[in-house]
């Protein structure tokens, strides 16, 4: 395969090409400096065709039907003309493997459609690394011509509030019929939505999933909106019969229509790019860090100091960044 230049990937990416737009988010995920190099040029040439999708986050507890409610969604949103990317977040891929076959295998419809692309998660490395591959793929997308971006959490914990800094629209999958506790949904998350949607309200779930909306709609009435002039609600339906999908969609359309209006959305963006520059510079400096040389060499001494109680931590951190500052890398 022949190596390509900036302006060939840029080209097939602008062109819809989607073998050229696989390639490219290859290139992007990659952790070679050499790719490293060449992504940043054609993601700032991209730069200019971005922003031009609705940023839809979708989180839930394992069982709460992700996939089968992404595959749902995506479905009917290419029916009425949407082209449909859906990127995943899985910091814990590299260890389980989980979501590597699993998206594809899991959306298997979808997939076949020829206005969506599914990409499953970046493998290796910690969630800020899976993320910073995350918000190119979307840009790369965006670029592409894709107006609709589905990003999924397959891990959990800080992957929500990862997911969360990255999108316009936040929406909490749940399940009828479980508490809190069974659920494994801290309050932070709920804190975090823009939208809470009881899955599975189908057969005998419905009355459950009625009660489970009436319980989140009165806990939602006390907490502060995760977005200034949203009020969020819970709502019901079911991704296997597909009733209140089409809800779900016009909650999300309205959403977009009226954060646009009030400059929110365009705010939000923009703080979103900012705080994204400053966690890059963060995980820039500590990779450069623990990859100079001087530090390799005296990183054991001090450690050891640290553990026998003959160093405080402060200090030997102290002398670490001494040495990165004054020694020249070889």
């Amino acid at each position: 395969m022949k190596n390509l230049s900036s302006d060939d990937y840029v080209q097939g990416v602008l062109a819809g090409d989607r073998v050229l737009l696989a390639r490219t988010i290859t290139l992007v995920e990659s952790n070679a400096r050499r790719h490293f190099e060449l992504a940043q040029q054609v993601l700032t040439q991209l730069l200019p065709h971005t922003g031009g999708s609705i940023r839809v986050g979708i989180t839930g507890v394992p069982g709460a039907g992700k996939s089968t409610f992404i595959e749902t969604l995506g479905l009917k949103l290419t029916q009425l003309g949407h082209r449909i990317a859906v990127l995943a977040v899985d910091p814990t891929s590299s260890i389980s493997r989980g979501s590597i076959l699993g998206d594809k295998t899991r959306m298997e419809m979808l997939t076949r459609e020829k206005n969506a692309f599914v990409r499953p998660s970046p493998t290796g490395g910690m969630l800020g690394g899976v993320a910073r591959k995350t918000r190119e793929s979307m840009l790369v997308c965006e670029a592409a011509g894709y107006d609709v971006i589905l990003v999924e959490t397959v891990g959990t914990g800080q992957s929500e509030i990862t997911v969360r800094s990255m999108v316009d629209f936040f929406l909490l999958l749940l399940v009828p019929g479980a508490g809190d506790e069974l659920q494994g949904i801290k309050k932070g998350v709920v804190e975090i939505a823009d939208a809470i949607l009881i899955n599975k309200a189908d057969g005998e779930n419905k009355v459950r999933a009625k009660a489970a909306r009436t319980e989140y709609n009165r806990a939602l009435h006390y907490l502060t909106p995760a977005t200034e002039g949203w009020r969020p609600r819970a709502y019901t339906g079911s991704a296997l019969d597909g009733t209140g999908i089409d809800k779900i969609w016009s909650v999300i359309e309205t959403f977009q229509e009226k954060m646009t209006e009030a400059g929110t959305l365009q705010a939000r963006r923009e703080a979103q790019m900012q705080a994204w520059l400053h966690t890059v510079i963060v995980e820039q400096l500590k990779q450069n860090f623990y990859d100079h040389s001087a530090v390799q060499a005296a990183l054991p001494g001090l450690e050891t100091a640290v553990r026998q109680g003959t160093l405080p931590p402060t200090a030997a951190a102290l002398q670490l960044l001494q040495i990165y500052k004054t020694t020249p890398e070889k």
